[in-house]
């Protein structure tokens, strides 16, 4: 379409709008604003309730984990530990491993659960599980249960100090 044509249109529909602005009363401007934002309000309503559980997992993740009384976690342990759940869910599927009570982690998403990267040093593994396990050990909250987070924490260390470090 010619650009022309499309200015044209454009104004066209500004100055119908800005006059029916002018002519309109107060009381009407300020139902339609008040419908407007009503419309506005179920779109995004929609939008949001279709895409939440994408949205507001992360979210309401950390404030249920504020919730269980897990004592001392700053929000970088919360995002790792929430990505250790989000394991957890993944790995569900593998029914093999849930019922031995052992899961057979690949070197990779060991890395994640630690939230390291390939090519730190033994040292640096064996912190990230020693600050993740004072965090979810089932001794230091005996209010909730976190033997499998703490079990697959250990499973992690395991894993990568067997793979990589191997003397």
């Amino acid at each position: 379409m010619n650009w022309f044509l499309i200015g044209i249109i454009i104004f066209v529909i500004v100055y119908l709008a800005l006059n029916a602005f002018a002519k309109a009363s107060s009381k009407k401007i300020a139902l339609f604003l008040k419908r407007l934002a009503v419309m506005i309000s179920v779109v995004l309503a929609a939008v949001l309730a279709i895409g939440g559980k994408f949205i507001f997992s992360l979210p309401f993740l950390l404030i249920l984990l504020s919730g269980l009384k897990i004592k001392g976690l700053t929000a970088l342990q919360m995002f790792q530990l929430w990505r250790l759940i989000q394991f957890m869910r993944n790995s569900k599927n593998r029914s093999t491993a849930s019922t031995q009570g052992s899961t057979n982690i690949s070197l990779e998403e060991a890395y994640k659960l630690l939230g390291l990267k390939k090519g730190c040093s033994k040292e640096e593994v064996i912190q990230a599980s020693q600050k993740l396990q004072k965090k979810i050990h089932p001794d230091m909250n005996r209010d909730i249960n976190t033997e499998r987070l703490s079990q697959l924490v250990n499973e992690a260390k395991e894993k990568i100090i067997k793979e990589d470090f191997k003397d």
